[in-house]
């Protein structure tokens, strides 16, 4: 049976001996069954997610100008601002502007693999313009970080496995990262585009966790159910979206899910969306390997897939296929070249130009429209492995 609503999830019960099993019990089913969830009381304070909140849309007020200061293109770490439009996702636009930061690193040396480059220093906006932004945002993301890190260790108990038995695949500096995005409604998108509806295309989320922080009153957040349906996610005061990435669905053996989502423009004189994810990252040396999942865990999974009579309807392919790639770093820079072609011509044009190769062969890796697959305990089963493989090939030497 497919999910028609997201479960919400006190975190508060977590921390408390009595009530934690019971927890434990919920989020176990919300990560067999569903793949995306609601978490509450989750220990950020009000003053500084108000404080997330104006400061993040305070940035898409700065001068044009002063936003191409820092704009994604200028690295090669994909950090920055991205204006209307520049986004890709599903082989469609995606009308949204925004800035993408992440916990603090150093510039890579040459002698790193070329998936470094994602390690990397912030683009921080002019603090003549926006005083408070860097620090409000640095304290943010380092509370998101432990956030994550603790939440990271409830899916491992949930799923019946020591509470540590994921930190072998984060890094002792591990970057994290967060996108702050503004979804214009229609009315206001360029001439000619008004009758588009795509904030954001049909994806999975990477690595391994996700926390949204949907910082408006709009709807427009939706996820896919099992039979292929899309279930809306409205914004719930006090609340923080979860969704589980491909990392964690690899590292699981498919057991926890990567959720497809997507996110419809406002209506024309909605206006705009504003939403704040923080995305929770894994070693980009991390190899495909995974986690002993118990039996007993696996049987629950198998179960819920026979009830379903064995299939997931998808809207979008799993690429962190075993076999694919030797580290994760590799499928993340691929993936963020396709999303990001601007950034890909200035500065991985040969990886841009086997990607653009492999769609004229039709094996992108993320077909459109809808796919009805069959699915072996809900891991998903990439398509084109040998073209990606081949592709994997080209860069492996730099990448």
């Amino acid at each position: 049976m497919s999910f028609s609503s997201m479960p919400v999830l006190d975190l508060s019960q977590a921390r408390n001996a009595f009530t934690k099993p019971s927890f434990l019990d919920s989020l176990r089913r919300a990560l067999l069954e569903v793949g995306f969830l609601y978490i509450e009381n989750a220990g950020i304070s009000d003053n500084l997610i108000e404080d997330v909140i104006n400061q993040g849309r305070a940035f898409f007020d700065l001068p044009e100008e002063k936003k191409l200061e820092v704009q994604m293109k200028n690295a090669p770490s994909f950090l920055g601002y991205n204006k209307l439009g520049n986004e890709i996702t599903a082989s469609k636009t995606d009308w949204r502007e925004q800035i993408d930061l992440s916990t603090p690193h150093a510039l890579p040396t040459s002698s790193d693999p070329l998936y470094y480059n994602l390690l990397a220093p912030n683009q921080w906006p002019d603090p003549a313009f926006l005083p408070s932004f860097r620090a409000t945002f640095e304290s943010y993301i380092r509370q998101m970080s432990t956030l994550s890190t603790t939440f990271t260790s409830l899916i491992a108990e949930a799923l019946h496995l020591p509470p540590t038995a994921f930190d072998r695949f984060f890094d002792a500096d591990q970057q994290h990262k967060l996108k702050i995005i503004k979804y214009p409604d229609t009315a206001t998108l360029p001439e000619g585009q008004r009758t588009q509806q795509q904030g954001v295309g049909p994806h999975k989320d990477s690595m391994l966790t996700s926390y949204l922080l949907q910082a408006s009153h709009h709807r427009g957040l939706q996820a896919q159910n099992l039979a292929g349906e899309w279930i809306d996610c409205p914004p719930i005061p006090g609340t923080l979206v979860v969704a589980i990435g491909q990392g964690l669905e690899a590292l699981t053996r498919g057991v926890c899910a990567s959720t497809t989502h997507r996110v419809i423009s406002p209506s024309a004189g909605e206006g705009p969306r504003f939403s704040i994810p923080f995305f929770q990252g894994v070693s980009y040396d991390a190899t495909f390997e995974s986690v002993d999942v118990p039996e007993a865990t696996m049987k629950m999974k198998e179960e819920i897939v026979r009830k379903r009579g064995g299939e997931r309807r998808d809207d979008v392919e799993f690429t962190f296929t075993k076999g694919m790639w030797a580290h994760l770093g590799e499928a993340t820079l691929v993936n963020r070249v396709r999303s990001h072609p601007d950034v890909g011509e200035r500065w991985y044009p040969e990886i841009l130009g086997r990607l653009r190769e492999a769609e004229r062969k039709g094996v992108s890796g993320e077909e459109d429209g809808r796919e009805k697959r069959r699915v072996n305990a809900g891991a998903g089963k990439g398509g084109g492995a040998d073209d990606w493989r081949s592709l994997g090939d080209s860069i492996g030497i730099a990448v």
